[in-house]
């Protein structure tokens, strides 16, 4: 996981390699991160944990989802490792363009407005802080892929 691989997607939540500024009398450095977007159409920040059982792989993606009107980022509390699904496409996600990111549990991402993408896939037992919108319209599209589109290895197979 790159901050630079992932930006077609969205966000790498990190200090690592970012500047900041010492607050609270020089015990901390605050590293600001994009703002998540949630506030249009009436949204609001809506802040909870997943608890999240580790998937078994090889996994078959089956399918993906996407938020039209708000961000979602993802947090591991315990530093679990997780797998981010992501795919490109405007009306239905492009097969052809399916790509997965091994992320180790150290920093946490935020999935950009309109990301197709899988659901959470933990490789461990934990939890995760969720910032996602909340509001009045339900902001989850769900679409499948063709059978067999793409199958999940664990991680060092092929």
């Amino acid at each position: 996981m790159t901050t630079e691989g992932f930006a077609p997607y969205g966000d790498v939540v990190s200090s690592a390699g970012r500047g900041g500024r010492s607050i609270n009398a020089g015990t901390s450095v605050r590293v600001e991160m994009p703002e998540p977007d949630l506030l249009e159409h009436d949204g609001r920040p809506s802040l909870s944990v997943f608890r999240a059982s580790a998937v078994r792989l090889p996994l078959e993606v089956r399918e993906l989802e996407r938020h039209r009107l708000g961000s979602q980022t993802f947090l591991p509390l315990g530093g679990t490792p997780f797998v981010v699904v992501v795919a490109l496409g405007d009306d239905a996600p492009d097969d052809g363009t399916l790509t997965a990111f091994l992320v180790d549990g150290r920093c946490g991402i935020t999935f950009r407005r309109g990301t197709w993408h899988h659901p959470l896939l933990a490789l461990a037992d934990g939890d995760f802080a969720v910032i996602e919108r909340r509001g009045p319209e339900i902001d989850c599209e769900v679409a499948g892929l063709r059978p067999a589109a793409w199958t999940l290895e664990a991680p060092g197979e092929s």
